[in-house]
């Protein structure tokens, strides 16, 4: 019976931490401007983010190239 306990414990646990880490706010920016390493953006919802969070930024899809 502890078996199951422990077991169902630690399964609500490892639920609870992927759900938490996979949570994630997703923000539409709009490119202004690159100078090097630096990138300016405008984006629509920023007052949520603060000067230290990390944040991922993919790219636009661009059109496919073709070739011989």
């Amino acid at each position: 019976m502890s078996k199951k306990l422990l077991t169902l414990a630690l399964a609500v646990a490892f639920i609870a931490s992927t759900a938490t880490v996979s949570l994630a706010a997703k923000i539409k920016c709009t490119v202004d401007s690159v100078e090097g390493s630096k990138v300016t953006m405008t984006c629509d919802g920023a007052a949520d983010l603060k000067a230290g969070d990390k944040v991922e930024v993919k790219a636009g899809k661009g059109k496919a190239v073709e070739g011989c």
